[in-house]
């Protein structure tokens, strides 16, 4: 087996803010495992707030370059058991590789990631269109760009939050989700739900900061809406520290570790009764085709992160107007763009 590191620049559509930073590209890695002429592609996208890089994330991988390329193993999750010693601190170089052994797997056996689980995605639940913070009249534009989507998910954490839900619900009936990435008091929160809920949103994914526990859990002992964690649950330990302070979970790949994690923590969810939402994070293609995968398992998901691009760098699955339309390809169903 052979590792290939690829990194891009992805250009976005629009400048994408959130409460804490705005961005016009997003930096990536993609990794290559290549066995016998049979190619498998996993993604992870670099992230301020988490402090990971391009550059770092590829630095640790050509250090375990030799334990990759000799590494024996029939399952995706013997392969990552076997890396996460060496990546436990680097969750997003481990994301990467394990999406791109899934997706080789599946290619080895010519058949779907979902379909070798066992999944079946006759009932799978639609992604939202995300629309970062901007002007109003902006965030109107952005929607219009992509209208009929059953879902809009609206970045929130101004001092204008409840206005600009206003004015995009007057020129839509689809549902609203509203994303504060940590932006909001315990007293906003409290304040803007009931209003909030007026709009027709179906939750408030982390509207606080992730470590204000106590906080939290006096929101969950009231809020008018449901509340999500994100910032709040990154790993397989922090699910069962969620439950009864969220109602539910947003699981990202790249946090977690992959989608061998990703799958024990939505089993773990269950158990819990919380439920559960898979997120991107504004990935090409490749990530976001990993994703699909585990949507015969979801309540809800956040993946339209190939969307948001001006240009894409593989294909793969296809999100339109929230629909999730699978290639005739094996595995995660990727191929990169010459």
């Amino acid at each position: 087996m052979k590792l290939k590191l690829h990194a891009y620049e992805l250009p976005l559509r629009h400048t994408f803010t959130i409460s804490r930073e705005s961005i016009d590209t997003q930096p990536t890695l993609i990794v290559e495992l290549q066995d016998d002429g049979v190619s498998g592609f996993g993604e992870a996208t670099s992230n301020r707030y988490y402090g990971f890089t391009v550059e770092s994330m590829s630095q640790r991988l050509e250090l375990l370059r030799q334990e990759i390329e000799t590494a024996k193993w029939q399952t995706p999750e013997e392969f990552w058991a076997q890396m996460q010693p060496h990546l436990a601190d680097d969750p997003f170089a481990l994301c990467a590789l394990d999406q791109a052994a899934h997706d080789l797997w599946g290619k080895r056996l010519n058949k779907p990631v979902y379909e070798l689980w066992g999944l079946t995605t006759e009932k799978i639940p639609a992604s939202n269109y995300t629309i970062g913070i901007d002007t109003i009249p902006k965030m109107l534009e952005k929607m219009a760009e992509f209208p009929d989507w059953p879902i809009y998910k609206i970045k929130l954490g101004t001092d204008r939050d409840l206005e600009i839900v206003r004015e995009l619900r007057a020129h839509t009936s689809a549902a609203f989700r509203v994303d504060a990435n940590c932006g909001w008091s315990a007293d906003q929160t409290l304040k803007y739900a009931p209003q909030l809920r007026e709009l027709g949103v179906e939750f408030i994914e982390q509207p606080l900061p992730a470590n204000q526990w106590e906080e939290i859990r006096r929101v969950r002992a009231s809020v008018a809406l449901p509340i999500m964690a994100d910032e709040s649950c990154i790993v397989e330990s922090d699910v069962p520290r969620c439950s009864g302070l969220f109602h539910g979970i947003n699981i990202k790949l790249v946090k977690c570790g992959g989608l061998t994690p990703a799958r024990r923590m939505i089993a773990k969810a269950r158990e819990l009764g919380l439920k559960v939402m898979v997120g991107c994070m504004t990935e090409s293609t490749v990530g976001i085709s990993a994703i699909a995968q585990l949507l015969p398992l979801l309540d809800y998901v956040d993946m339209d992160g190939a969307v948001l691009l001006a240009r894409d760098i593989a294909t793969g699955v296809r999100v339109e107007r929230g629909i999730c339309h699978y290639p005739n390809v094996p595995g995660n169903g990727v191929q990169l763009l010459s």
